[in-house]
């Protein structure tokens, strides 16, 4: 059976100003009302019944639909596999139970959110909106990483997209559009949950973007969702997940006409092998990402996110991280200098990481004062409270103290972190 957008459940939720996120939250509650025990729909549930790719909720699902709705499954556009489904009766829905129902689960009035007696007609300029934001968002990201603030806002601003999806008429470009701007704003969350180390977050996110993605049809979001997704595995150490993942954003038809997105590509690539101890791996990919950058062409037209971080310096940032796993502590060095003077200035999060792995590079060649001073000079609001930050500190301590616990240097970090715990910023 070809898939069938589910138009009536559709506008059902544009009358109510309803977002995915907050029906799927309002069917939670009404199976726990029944069942004693929260459900478990999320809002990649309820797109997927937008979308016509489930077709019939389960029975807990139905009878929470009923009850938040008051109307039956079929009557909101639903259908057993094998079935076509009737023209829906208009039914009257009494506002009195609705806005009860809604007032007790939720504790918010019904009509919070304007929806148009004229069904909007979605067009070029809303979307411009939405990437207007974006862009907010990826300045946020480059000064302050990955705070759960920022998580927090590209999720609403994703579903601020696919609210828009479901609210208006648009062209099929321009859907298309919608969906991959949600994709962009559900990979953003998930970065920000990678930064901060929050993985099994960044996991959910990762299942959310690569569904939006799908539906974009769009291989440059799919690129970057992929590629994080190798970043993601990379940080919890799962090489083999790691190097399968960023094998599918490299096989994407976008890293062949265009050199850059090659580039970032086998630059990931070169990061993940670093933990694999294969050297000779390492400077081939390497080698490859830096002919591919070569060959980029720079007034070509790229995605904002790409451009806005991708560069000689974050290439020579990889290769840090590649060297640093390998234990090839000079080259690591180099690498790290380099990065820190193409480093544009407004990049914080990207320096004080680069910064904090410099210092864990002098510290595994035996130049443990320099290490020490450098490891000092990254700005406070950093060492103290970025997760990524922290933890490169906190490996920094730990090697020094098995390295040299009775130095002078080990003595002097001990008493500048202990001045930093009273006196956080």
């Amino acid at each position: 059976m070809s898939r069938v957008r589910n138009e009536v459940l559709a506008a059902w939720m544009a009358e109510h100003g309803i977002t995915a996120h907050e029906l799927a939250g309002q069917l939670n509650t009404a199976i726990r009302a029944f069942t004693g025990t929260y459900g478990s729909t999320d809002k990649r549930v309820v797109f997927r019944w937008l979308s016509g790719e489930a077709t019939w909720p389960n029975a807990k699902q139905r009878k929470a639909l009923e009850q938040v709705t008051g109307r039956t499954a079929a009557q909101l556009g639903f259908r057993r596999k094998g079935t076509v489904p009737d023209a829906p009766a208009p039914l009257e829905e009494d506002p009195v139970r609705r806005r009860e129902f809604i007032t007790a689960t939720t504790g918010t009035a019904l009509g919070a959110v304007p929806v148009p007696a004229v069904a909007h007609r979605v067009g070029t300029g809303d979307v411009e909106r939405l990437q207007a934001k974006f862009a907010g968002l990826v300045a946020s990201d480059h000064r302050h990483g990955g705070r759960p603030d920022i998580e927090n806002h590209a999720s609403a601003l994703a579903d601020e997209a696919l609210a828009l999806q479901q609210r208006g008429s648009a062209s099929q470009r321009i859907r298309s559009s919608l969906y991959s701007t949600a994709a962009a704003f559900t990979s953003s969350s998930m970065w920000a949950a990678i930064d901060g180390r929050r993985f099994d977050t960044a996991e959910a996110h990762l299942h959310q973007a690569v569904t939006l993605a799908g539906l974009a049809g769009d291989p440059a979001i799919q690129f970057r969702i992929w590629s994080h997704a190798g970043t993601l595995y990379r940080h919890l150490a799962r090489a083999t997940d790691a190097l399968a993942a960023n094998d599918v954003a490299r096989a994407l038809a976008v890293t062949r006409r265009d050199p850059m997105f090659a580039s970032l590509g086998h630059a990931r690539h070169a990061a993940i092998l670093g933990l694999t101890a294969d050297t000779t791996a390492v400077r081939r990919a390497l080698g490859h990402a830096q002919d591919a950058l070569d060959r980029a062409e720079p007034a070509a037209q790229r995605p904002l996110w790409l451009t806005a971080f991708y560069g000689q310096s974050e290439l020579e940032s990889l290769s840090l991280a590649a060297y640093l796993s390998l234990g090839d502590y000079a080259r690591a060095e180099t690498h790290a200098r380099s990065c820190l003077d193409l480093l544009p200035g407004h990049m914080h999060r990207s320096r004080a990481i680069a910064t904090a792995r410099l210092s864990l590079a002098q510290l595994g060649h035996g130049d443990l004062d320099t290490a020490v001073i450098t490891a000092m000079s990254i700005p406070t609001d950093a060492s103290t409270s970025h997760p990524r930050v922290v933890g490169i500190l906190s490996r920094f301590g730990r090697t020094l103290a098995a390295l040299a616990p009775d130095s002078e240097s080990a003595r002097t970090w001990d008493e500048y972190t202990h001045a930093n715990r009273r006196n956080p910023i």
